[in-house]
């Protein structure tokens, strides 16, 4: 395994990326791919994959092995569960979400996705684009993913013929395009036998684009949460009341975006309360400014009642607060979504009794077209929902940010994460989401 100095580490850039696509598309196998031609396997690991691989008659270790790690995973030859696995090159360094491709397990697709900047998605090149494909590139577009690749495996058992990537390439760029992707980038590769990978094929002489590889470590990370709407959502009211501290009262909290500075006027959400950033507190020692990812404790002018679940924001960037939340959402429970249906809502470090008042659409992933008022969403179904709240809630949109503009509904019963949900608007306009009738009880 190659070493790479810590110092050379911190100069190089961080990318988050997903891989998907159908069962057996060869998702593991990539995974386990990268990792080996990278270098980024450690002797032993290794040394135990190619056991079990002989163990099982097979002449070559089997990749999948490295990624694949939970025992029902290595028995049925599926991925069940995400496998995080983190790497470096000399040029980046990278956590990847190794997801299921299992229909039935689309909903850790959703999980695994949704803080990566980037999504591979793979197709089998004998296959072509699946339901399944659809269905992660529908995901993708819904979380915002800025970059996408298609991985089209497989290409050895077509005889490296080009003319099977151009098509399937060309039919997937058509969808993700309407969908709304911003980018795709599509590499023909063979993950069991390398090609196109880390090292460019020597069967593929037509293609003459970047390996996975290549791309991963040149691709642009360009956003920069630091220059988006300063949000940080109260985790914890820090009062020592000691004698070093008789008087200090802060709020702790890791920014979700932006940057806040001393001497920031900034609101309380949802109060409406305003006052001024009297001083910033970052691993116990005083700073000017912060921003995010990192976690603060910031100190304020005026003693407001702020408690866990209050947002605090720039006083001329403040987000609207509603209690009428309408969202695009995937389904992640067995237990169907229903008209009705009572729901805590999750945002932030805040949760809010809630109900669904209406579900205006469902996606269609074949030709992207949307049922009207199913009334119903079961396990994976993307739709359009229309959310009361009991208290209002200061939403962004997830076009805006991913961090504040993300919600999860929870089964009030049994803690059961029932949907995750995106704020605002998403690539398809639902039907006018339309009153339905007040639910006794829940009168908000």
């Amino acid at each position: 395994m190659s070493t790479i100095t810590s110092e050379a580490l911190a100069e190089t850039t961080l990318l988050r990326f997903a891989t998907a696509g159908s069962v057996d598309d060869g998702k593991s196998t990539l995974v386990g791919r990268l990792l080996h031609d990278s270098k980024s396997v450690l002797t032993d690991q290794l040394e135990a994959v190619e056991r079990v691989s002989a163990s099982r008659g097979q002449e070559a270790p089997d990749l999948a092995l490295l990624t694949d790690g939970l025992r029902a995973e290595r028995e049925q030859g599926i991925t069940i569960d995400v496998a995080y696995r983190y790497f470096a090159t000399p040029r980046r360094r990278f956590i990847l979400a190794d997801t299921p491709g299992h229909v039935q397990y689309t909903r850790n697709m959703v999980t695994g996705a949704s803080t990566a900047e980037l999504t591979v998605i793979l197709v089998d090149a004998r296959n072509g684009v699946v339901e399944q494909t659809r269905r992660h590139a529908a995901i993708a577009a819904l979380l915002r993913v800025p970059h996408v690749v298609l991985a089209v495996n497989k290409m050895d058992l077509v005889d490296y013929e080009e003319a099977v990537f151009a098509r399937i390439a060309e039919e997937f760029t058509a969808y993700a395009t309407e969908l709304g992707v911003p980018e795709v980038t599509a590499v023909p590769i063979s993950a069991l036998v390398g090609d196109n990978v880390v090292e460019p094929s020597a069967h593929m002489d037509w293609y003459g684009g970047p390996t996975v590889l290549e791309h991963l470590e040149t691709v642009p990370v360009s956003h920069d949460l630091a220059h988006c709407h300063a949000r940080l959502p109260v985790q914890y009211v820090i009062r020592p009341q000691s004698a070093e501290h008789p008087d200090y009262r802060g709020y702790a909290g890791q920014i979700a975006a932006g940057t806040f500075r001393v001497g920031d006027e900034v609101t309380v959400l949802p109060s409406g309360r305003t006052t001024t950033i009297t001083g910033i507190d970052l691993l116990g020692t005083p700073v000017e400014a912060a921003w995010t990812p990192q976690s603060v404790t910031l100190l304020l002018a005026d003693d407001i009642d702020i408690s866990r679940g209050d947002l605090l924001v720039p006083s001329k960037d403040a987000p609207a607060t509603t209690q009428d939340v309408e969202a695009t959402v995937c389904h992640v429970a067995d237990q169907p979504l229903t008209v009705g249906h009572r729901v805590l809502l999750k945002h932030g470090t805040r949760t809010v009794k809630a109900i669904v008042k209406d579900i205006p659409a469902r996606l269609t992933l074949d030709d992207l077209s949307l049922h009207p008022h199913p009334g119903t969403l079961v396990a994976n179904d993307i739709g359009r929902v229309k959310i009361r709240t009991a208290e209002p809630l200061p939403a962004d949109s997830y076009a805006d940010s991913r961090r504040t503009g993300s919600f999860i509904l929870i089964d009030p019963n049994d803690g059961t994460t029932l949907t995750a949900g995106m704020a605002g608007e998403s690539f398809a306009a639902p039907d006018p989401v339309k009153d339905a009738a007040e639910d006794d009880g829940w009168d908000f």
